[in-house]
């Protein structure tokens, strides 16, 4: 079965986690060429933390942190200004293990229905309205759970479907996958027995049923959309429970990895009302920690933290590799599709365009797109590339 998309906006721009169909893939058309370098439009400083900006008509919306604020805001996207701010308060002290990565926030926004929707990195979920800033609903599920986000801070980002909120929230032992009303907050199901992951939920249609797959602290999971149940489930446990990778379904598989396991495609399949999830294919040679992987027809195009950083392209079919760069790329990379080439935005501010049909690693363009880290994902407008760093977020035109 083919992937079945979340109707997240009427909008047609970047109002989501990885995009308007949330596989990393934008809607604008394919660029002829380019250019050989990237014109500075505006720069916004906006605070710390690897969240990405979203996009909807002429706004950018952003989710950051200002000392011990976490801040929702809004800024007109040719112009930079800013047009609105929320802040509340929201002190955080990073583990030990990953202070190099600050104190968040790193879970993106999601935008529909006139609203913003945030998640912060102690579990606080806000709802705003993306016109005015005014906050509609806020909830912290501490009464619910022994803590609110797992040992590295909540990073999952929120999947609107229709009417409909989807979240991991709790922590680590402690959690539940929950859909809650997008207007009121209200919880509709929740889902108990599994502490969350890093990584953030997709809506595919498996064996003809409308399912959330998600990646928690120790499993893949398939969850019926209508009821909550767990249709089926595979034990998957990282070093350090860190599985940070989005999954990718197509043509009834579910392709998935973390730190140091490979990657995997398992087929799941309904008998009568039980449910299995046989395994189509691995590849123990590649493996992906925090970098989600992108889909181009039969490509799966990805970033393995193996060999010091590597990018590779793999059949999607099979599981065979067909290229692989060199290594010492880097520690992340975000990968975002525009027509038939791939941007790779590396975490040293280096930013390759590469052709996803060419046979090896071979970048068309290359550019420096900041001065300090880039970790969010860049994003692709009519406008420009919009570019979020240590602290400020950026324009940068194509023209």
């Amino acid at each position: 079965m083919a992937l079945a998309f979340a109707a997240t906006t009427g909008w047609a721009d970047w109002p989501q986690w990885r995009g308007p169909h949330r596989d990393g893939r934008s809607d604008l058309a394919p660029r002829a060429a380019w250019p050989a370098a990237l014109k500075p439009g505006w720069k916004a400083r906006i605070g710390v933390g690897h969240s990405s900006p979203v996009v909807a008509g002429d706004r950018v919306y952003v989710f950051a942190r200002e000392g011990d604020d976490e801040v929702a805001s809004a800024y007109d996207l040719a112009s930079g200004k800013r047009l609105w701010r929320q802040a509340y308060a929201a002190p955080y002290t990073m583990n030990s293990a990953a202070a190099s990565h600050g104190p968040g926030p790193k879970s993106t926004p999601v935008l529909g229905g006139g609203r913003l929707y945030t998640f912060g990195i102690s579990g606080t979920l806000s709802c705003f309205d993306a016109a005015s800033g005014g906050l509609e609903w806020r909830r912290s599920f501490g009464d619910a759970h022994r803590t609110t986000s797992p040992a590295y801070g909540a990073t999952q980002s929120p999947l609107l479907d229709q009417d409909r909120l989807i979240l991991h929230v709790g922590g680590d032992g402690d959690g539940a996958l929950m859909s809650l009303i997008a207007g009121t907050g209200a919880t509709g199901w929740s889902l108990k027995g599994y502490g969350p992951g890093y990584a953030s939920p997709v809506v595919a249609e498996l064996d003809g049923v409308r399912q959330y797959v998600v990646q928690t602290q120790s499993h893949l999971v398939g969850v019926d959309a209508a009821t909550g149940r767990a249709l089926w489930t595979l034990p998957f446990a990282t070093p350090w429970e860190q599985n940070a990778v989005t999954a990718v379904v197509t043509g009834g598989a579910v392709v998935y990895s973390g730190l140091d396991q490979g990657i995997h495609a398992v087929r799941p399949r309904r008998q009568g009302d039980r449910w299995t999830a046989e395994e189509a294919w691995r590849n123990d040679a590649l493996s992906m920690y925090m970098s989600s992987p992108v889909l181009d027809g039969k490509r799966l195009f990805g970033f393995s933290h193996r060999k010091k950083g590597e990018f590779f392209c793999l059949d999607v079919e099979t599981g065979r590799t067909l290229w692989r760069s060199e290594g010492r790329q880097g520690e992340n990379a975000a990968l975002v599709a525009v027509g038939r080439d791939l941007l790779l935005l590396k975490d040293d501010a280096e930013l390759l365009v590469i052709r996803m049909a060419a046979d090896t690693f071979a970048p068309i363009a290359t550019y420096t797109v900041a001065q300090s880290p880039t970790w969010a994902h860049p994003v692709p407008t009519a406008k420009g590339v919009l570019v979020k760093d240590l602290d400020s977020l950026a324009l940068l035109r194509l023209e």
